[in-house]
């Protein structure tokens, strides 16, 4: 262990070790560092710069069945902090859900993960690769002006210590570039973006592409049109299938279960999607964006197959939902500030067999989907209706740009009938290749 995760663990040892004198049955406790640094530039000239630390713990105390949790920088005293917590607890209603992990559940090995790069990058060097960004983008015949460039460098370290006996520590790194740029004059003005982000400085993708991409990108959303209302087979960007994994990822949320809130609450053991869909979700890739040695909670976490072959198979569970739906924690919970919560880690959409262009090919006409905005998301119901922007697709081919449109369906249907394409991008703790939807509606003029 290093220096750095030594002092994390210290810190958390010795808030726990207050809480458990101050009357706290169980307790545990989180230490967090972070820091970060960040150049902006438009139109070759930096606009701004930025530089944070933050050193922050956390305490979460258990009085009978009763629970509460407090939060200070790292300058706080710990037995103050722990006294004000058990007092809180001491008042707090009985909770018979929350409680620390099994201890036959903890992390006892930790994984080489390869989540930290050491690498120092300089305030020059971030102020170049955005300029490098962004003048490429502006190279672009037919983009007229920057919305931004940026380049970006940070490092956090994490700490869980319990009153069980757990203590665990990872520390981990990320790198990032990225520019918006705008294409076309007056009205006809339209804006788009690339960037690319990765926990080793070495894997992220050059500067002069990144810039290329974002520049090409906006140039073929120039003089788009609207289309007339009906159904379409829609073909969504892996921009936009993120977003509706995500959609998935919060409907078999163990705590939407618990709330009724998800629309498939009753799937468990069924079909809920097209057997082309196999869902995994990996919290120990090698350099994932979604990587960790243990949970929230210390629990140790496998990969596990959420969906397989459109067959629901696991909810996302932490141990205090679990035990609200008679379940074990799978590892998933996720520490956010104060509470704990399940979540994913690297989620994605396992790729299919086809080639992206060959799916706009056998669509033959449809709607290539770029971009989709507005909070049309009903979770409970499974409805979707969002704003859409993207290319219209004929005898195979995108031919032209299309905007201020809505694409509509039901979440439940879209899941029954997707199809994945075989271009599956994982630097993303979120990933899915290109989806093909066969009937969906667009509302347009």
């Amino acid at each position: 262990m290093d220096d750095h995760s030594q002092t994390l663990l210290d810190r958390a040892s010795a808030l726990v070790d207050a809480a458990k004198r101050a009357g706290a049955d169980a307790a545990d406790a989180v230490s967090v560092r972070s820091r970060s640094r960040a150049v902006t530039v438009r139109n070759g000239k930096v606009e701004g710069t930025d530089s944070s630390e933050s050193d922050d713990l956390s305490l979460r105390v258990f009085v009978g069945r009763r629970v509460a949790s407090v939060s200070a920088a790292a300058t706080a005293d710990a037995n103050q902090l722990a006294e004000r917590a058990v007092a809180m607890a001491k008042v707090s209603p009985d909770d018979p859900y929350n409680g620390l992990a099994d201890p036959d559940r903890l992390a006892r090995q930790m994984p080489d993960l390869d989540l930290f790069d050491a690498t120092e990058i300089s305030p020059e060097r971030l102020t170049d690769d955005a300029v490098e960004t962004e003048a490429a983008a502006l190279a672009v015949k037919g983009v007229t002006n920057s919305s931004g460039g940026s380049a970006s460098a940070g490092e956090a370290g994490f700490v869980l210590v319990t009153s069980d006996g757990f203590s665990g520590a990872y520390r981990g790194s990320r790198f990032g570039r990225s520019v918006s740029v705008i294409a076309g004059e007056g009205t006809a003005m339209e804006r788009d973006y690339e960037f690319s982000s990765r926990t080793h400085f070495s894997d992220l993708d050059p500067a002069a592409e990144i810039g290329r991409k974002a520049g090409e990108r906006a140039v073929r959303r120039l003089n788009p049109r609207k289309m007339p209302t009906g159904k379409v087979t829609a073909i969504f960007d892996p921009r936009v299938a993120r977003s509706i994994l995500g959609h998935l990822s919060g409907a078999i949320n163990g705590a939407s279960v618990a709330r009724k809130s998800t629309f498939l609450r009753d799937k468990m053991g069924e079909a809920i999607a097209n057997p082309a869909i196999t869902v995994v979700d990996d919290p120990h890739r090698p350099r994932g964006a979604g990587s960790r040695l243990f949970d929230g909670e210390g629990v140790a976490a496998s990969p596990l197959t959420m969906v397989e072959n459109g067959v629901l198979k696991h909810w996302f569970l932490s141990t205090a939902i679990g035990r609200e739906l008679g379940l074990e924690t799978n590892g998933r919970g996720v520490r956010g500030g104060t509470t704990v919560n399940a979540g994913s880690t690297n989620l994605s959409i396992e790729p299919g067999t086809v080639s992206p262009e060959q799916m706009i090919r056998d669509a033959g006409t449809g709607f290539y989907v770029t971009e989709v905005f507005g909070q049309g998301v009903n979770l409970i119901t499974g409805e979707y209706s969002r704003g859409a922007s993207g290319f219209w697709i004929e005898n195979g081919e995108p031919t032209f740009a299309v905007s201020e449109v809505t694409i509509a369906g039901n979440l439940a249907d879209m899941f029954l009938t997707m199809v994945p394409a075989n271009d599956l991008d994982r630097a993303f703790s979120t990933a899915a290749p290109t989806l093909a939807v066969p009937s969906m509606t667009l509302a347009g003029t």
